[in-house]
């Protein structure tokens, strides 16, 4: 248990130190060059429209136009948020203590439990079957073991898989020197989690930033996370997951919505797997 917990810790430690200074220094110099990136977008579609004869005046008004917003939210409204962010200093400093204090708390809860697990395990199973027959007893055992499964394989299996596409996307960026590696990688990675609508929610932004910086590798970025997410979606991800769900695509998307809808993130994150379950139970019934 304290081997276990000791490895995670270091792997949030060592993450963060690797990517935060990164995300920081991404971020600072995406928003120095945005105004200039731009005035280089708006250019080239000038010269395009010009070369076929379209008007380029609305091209040009609307660059203006972007322009004068950024330069307006830099000037006034981003340090009137900095200041009001400042003024909530104390407020956030007394949020970190008690978020720090509930951490702490939350690990030497869960060193309990961990070392207690089998023993909640028994008397669990003792208190199932003498509320229940034996026959609903075993049924009931079964779907929690199987309740089980599902989840630890699906949750497990999609932070590998995310891991390994976040890991992947940094590798093949570095080698095309894309703008905004690290930045980038890191969307793609952690949009990756959620099923189905997360590699387009991760790409669409990322897609952005890049064709803002240089629309050619904008174009090699989309080309290049179409490939990655096919390797993903027929190669890496089933080797991962396996069957550990069990549910055609219309479930998928059908679970990611319905419970997204009802619990937002976490309803996305955790909806497959927890319809999975609901599914086998309603077909094991009807059958």
């Amino acid at each position: 248990i304290f081997l276990a917990l000791l490895f995670w810790i270091a792997v949030i430690a060592v993450l963060a130190v690797m990517v935060i200074p990164e995300l920081y220094t991404n971020i600072s110099s995406m928003i120095a060059a945005l105004p200039g990136q731009i005035r280089h977008a708006s250019a080239e579609i000038m010269e395009f429209m010009q070369q076929e004869g379209m008007d380029s005046d609305i091209v040009k008004d609307l660059t203006d136009k972007a322009l004068a917003f950024f330069n307006n939210w830099v000037q006034t409204d981003f340090f009137k948020d900095m200041n009001v962010l400042f003024g909530h200093l104390t407020t956030g400093v007394i949020s970190f203590f008690s978020t720090t204090f509930n951490i702490i708390i939350g690990i030497i809860v869960a060193i309990y439990v961990l070392n207690g697990r089998n023993t909640f395990k028994r008397q669990a199973k003792q208190m199932i079957y003498a509320a229940f027959s034996e026959k609903h007893a075993q049924i009931l055992i079964d779907t929690l073991k199987e309740s089980n499964q599902v989840f630890g394989g699906f949750i497990a299996g999609k932070l590998v898989d995310s891991l390994i596409i976040g890991i992947l996307c940094f590798i093949v960026l570095y080698i095309l020197k894309m703008p905004y590696t690290v930045l980038v990688s890191v969307i793609v990675g952690v949009t990756n989690i959620i099923p189905f609508f997360g590699p387009y929610l991760g790409a669409i932004p990322s897609a952005i930033l890049i064709l803002l910086a240089d629309p050619a590798k904008g174009l090699i970025f989309i080309l290049f996370i179409l490939i990655l997410q096919q390797v993903d979606g027929n190669i890496i991800g089933p080797k991962i997951l396996g069957e550990s769900t069990g549910l055609s695509a219309f479930w998928v998307v059908f679970a990611i919505l319905f419970f997204g809808g009802l619990f937002g993130i976490v309803g996305m994150l955790i909806g497959v797997p927890l319809f999975a379950v609901i599914y086998r139970i309603i077909s094991r019934i009807v059958d």
